[in-house]
């Protein structure tokens, strides 16, 4: 699915996320759309339980003494599975839009980041921090409440 049709998915349901259409469709999209763009793949596979939670991740930074959790997103099945080093069977590598991802990226207050593998050999990823996310749409969402003064 192109970024436009995901992005129109999440605007038709965004009463079913408790949030108004308008906000969606005017701050919240046009963030998700930046973000995406700077990606490499329409879809991502992430690691989900059988509970179709999503598997997060603890990694620290032994510098500065700090944890974060993080979700892995994969170009394709196979690089789960390889991520993984060990098999798994309650855990399944599931695709998911990238538009989704980010969207709820935004929404879960739990996830700190979201790592997007692009490299094959699973050296290199994009990380996408939530806080960063968050903010850009904050600041969109205010400017939706200010109007211009002189509008003739």
């Amino acid at each position: 699915m192109k970024l436009e049709q995901q992005l129109k998915v999440l605007i038709d349901d965004a009463a079913n996320y408790g949030v108004p259409t308008g906000v969606v469709e005017l701050a919240i999209a046009p963030v998700l759309r930046l973000f995406a763009e700077q990606l490499q793949h329409l879809e991502y596979y992430v690691l989900q339980n059988l509970e179709e939670d999503w598997v997060l991740t603890t990694i620290a930074n032994p510098q500065s003494n700090q944890e974060k959790k993080v979700i892995y997103a994969f170009v394709t099945v196979q690089d789960a599975a390889t991520f993984q080093k060990k098999t798994n069977p309650d855990l399944m590598a599931m695709p998911i839009p990238v538009a989704q991802l980010l969207f709820w990226l935004f929404a879960l207050k739990q996830v700190d980041s979201i790592i997007f593998m692009e490299a094959q050999d699973l050296s290199q990823g994009v990380e996408i921090e939530r806080d960063r996310l968050s903010d850009l749409i904050r600041q969109q969402i205010q400017g939706l409440g200010k109007t211009p003064h002189n509008i003739a």
